[in-house]
């Protein structure tokens, strides 16, 4: 009987975790199914308790969900590993920003996801939400970071010179505003939607199976080149 992995959030109908991480479970030889669930709040602790080999947790659960844990490793976590009985979260969110140099950061986004980027961010954060400060102003910044859902609208306008980081994606790959107005300006480097797929899902895996995951794999699912 295969072992199962959830994504549990909402929505999670175009998520592309499924296709990234069954593709990796296959050329890993591993007779493990990932399965995306639509979680409502109040069915997110029984989601999380169900017979699972492990989960990735999305919007906008991910600092909820850290209170579920026997033992978080930060306030927002996207991977949970079930062992011994005991509910531990990770964050491999921090994966997609780690070893980026920077001085100034524009961190756009105050959710979940945002303060899973905290811990691998170097340099000064200012972070921008419509909650709070707002708009963003990258101006003297050297890296953007959109931490938000937001696809067709351009939040910040990126210069050339900055690394732009964006975890929003679209399902049939074409890039987002951000992303493109990043590449069309020159941006140094541009970091879409689909590479911080792969890079906190693979960290991710390597959590679940304890083996190498295979990131060419993963990244050839997603249309990635190699």
């Amino acid at each position: 009987m295969s072992r199962r992995v959830a994504l549990l959030g909402k929505p999670v109908a175009e998520s592309l975790s499924p296709r990234m991480q069954n593709a990796a479970f296959a050329a890993a030889g591993l007779d493990w199914e990932y399965v995306a669930l639509e979680v409502e709040p109040e069915g997110l602790e029984p989601a999380v308790r169900r017979d699972w080999a492990g989960a990735n947790v999305t919007i906008p659960y991910k600092q909820v969900v850290a209170a579920l844990c026997d033992e978080a490793e930060d306030e927002s976590v996207n991977t949970l590993v079930f062992r011994d009985s005991r509910v531990l979260g990770f964050n491999t969110d921090q994966e997609i920003v780690a070893g980026i140099e920077a001085t100034r950061v524009c961190l756009i986004g105050a959710g979940g996801a945002a303060h899973a980027l905290l811990p691998g961010l170097q340099g000064e954060v200012r972070m921008f939400s419509r909650s709070g400060e707002w708009p963003p102003d990258a101006s003297d910044a050297d890296l953007v970071v959109n931490a938000t859902p937001v696809r067709d609208e351009l939040l910040v306008r990126p210069r050339a010179g900055q690394t732009v980081v964006d975890l929003a994606y679209r399902a049939d790959g074409r890039p987002t505003a951000l992303v493109e107005a990043a590449r069309a300006v020159g941006c140094r480097v541009v970091v879409d939607g689909l590479e911080a797929l792969v890079r906190q899902g693979a960290a991710s895996f390597e959590r679940w199976t304890g083996v190498a995951a295979p990131v060419e794999v993963m990244r050839a699912a997603l249309g990635l080149a190699p």
